[in-house]
């Protein structure tokens, strides 16, 4: 005849073990059906912040996973307010446990700040370089994987994936020409407004079109556009990447023996440095149309004066300057991207948290290479 074993309430003893160190002992059973009232004990546990505290779990008759995560989750929220906590009486199986909870879920640990201080400021900047670090060796590992497979596809150009690209290229541009217009349009019209609106006090109207032509081939159409294919393209391409990571489909890749940079990273790559020049090009006419339009209106200058001008001041060097940035912003904010998209975990917050970060660093290195460019040009005199 077999008996059912009646389940121990888990207990919770705080208690002071030496001038540095105090003993939290839990005892009991901690499993599913026992650990509801331990749980909030342990949310209102208040530890030492100047003392090692030790939670030992040698006393505890019955175990099973979600007493584990419970025991995980009450030493990471301890450690993320800045108390020091160890793990002691642990069984080889038990550990075996708590080894795989946390290598799924690792504890996130930051420490208190009641204000600025030296050190805070210099651990901050420390975890940022190495966050930055990390994020440059993933792109260059990416970069580098593409390399050898574009190696391998100009040996072997049926390799190459023709119908993807197609399919990225139609969402990457096609789809991103009427907002890429309409805001290059009112730019082009705010900035002859604008530059109109203070020339005219000195009589110099006309140059208006100069200022607007020079700055829009140049500078603000390239780098209005690659914005916009960041928060929109950029943002896409992680989702999507994030999303099969959620649903194990990158996984799924590698063990049915495809490159993952194939077949997912290419495409999306070369659809977005095809369409990042095409789309500069539209936004250049576009912010050119709307200059015009405004100058005749706000101006009184005809379009044929405008475009007499506007032949007068740019060269087709002016053009091909912005047009040369294109495909390399293109291959920056594709690299982000992607790096990002596979960087996701299996949550919803994670895909959150890497989708805003790629727009993010891809619109900021966007503008460091714009940087870049303007002084390789001024130097070479372009």
């Amino acid at each position: 005849m077999a008996f059912l074993e009646k389940n121990t309430a888990p207990t919770i003893a705080l208690e002071a073990d030496g001038a540095e160190h105090q003993l939290l002992a839990l005892s009991g059973d901690w499993t599913v059906s026992t650990i509801g009232e331990a749980e909030s004990d342990l949310a209102e546990l208040n530890v030492a912040r100047d003392q090692l505290t030790c939670i030992d779990v040698s006393g505890i008759d019955h175990l099973d996973t979600s007493g584990a995560w419970l025991i995980h989750r009450t030493r990471g929220r301890l450690e993320f307010k800045g108390r020091r906590v160890g793990l002691t009486g642990v069984t080889p199986v038990r550990q075996t446990l708590f080894d795989e909870i946390e290598r799924h879920h690792p504890p996130s640990w930051k420490p208190e700040r009641g204000g600025f201080s030296i050190v805070g400021f210099l651990e901050t900047t420390g975890r940022q370089m190495v966050d930055v670090y990390k994020d440059a060796m993933a792109m260059l590992h990416i970069l580098g994987s593409l390399g050898l497979v574009l190696s391998t596809v100009l040996l072997q150009p049926k390799r190459l994936r023709s119908i993807s690209i197609a399919v990225q290229f139609e969402r990457s541009c096609i789809g991103a020409v009427p907002i890429v217009a309409l805001m290059s349009f009112l730019i082009g019209a705010i900035i002859s407004q604008q530059g109109g609106f203070y020339l005219r006090q000195f009589g110099a109207d006309i140059y208006v079109v100069d200022l607007a032509g020079i700055l829009v081939l140049r500078e603000i159409g390239v780098i209005l556009t690659a914005i916009m294919v960041a928060g929109r393209s950029g943002s896409a391409f992680t989702a999507e990447l994030g999303a099969m990571r959620m649903q194990e489909e990158v996984d799924a890749l590698h063990v049915i023996g495809l490159n993952v940079t194939e077949v997912l990273v290419l495409p999306r790559i070369l659809a977005l440095m095809i369409a990042l020049p095409i789309l500069t090009f539209i936004a250049d006419m576009a912010a050119l149309f709307g200059s015009g339009i405004v100058t005749w209106v706000y101006l009184d200058i005809p379009p044929a004066a405008f475009l007499t001008q506007l032949q007068a001041a740019i060269t087709i060097d002016t053009l091909v300057v912005g047009l040369v940035k294109a495909p390399f912003m293109a291959l920056i904010i594709g690299l982000i991207a992607c790096v990002e998209g596979l960087k996701v975990e299996g949550s919803s917050e994670s895909l959150g948290r890497h989708t805003t970060m790629s727009v993010v660093k891809a619109i900021f290195l966007v503008i460091v290479v714009d940087g870049f460019f303007a002084m390789f040009f001024a130097a070479i005199g372009v």
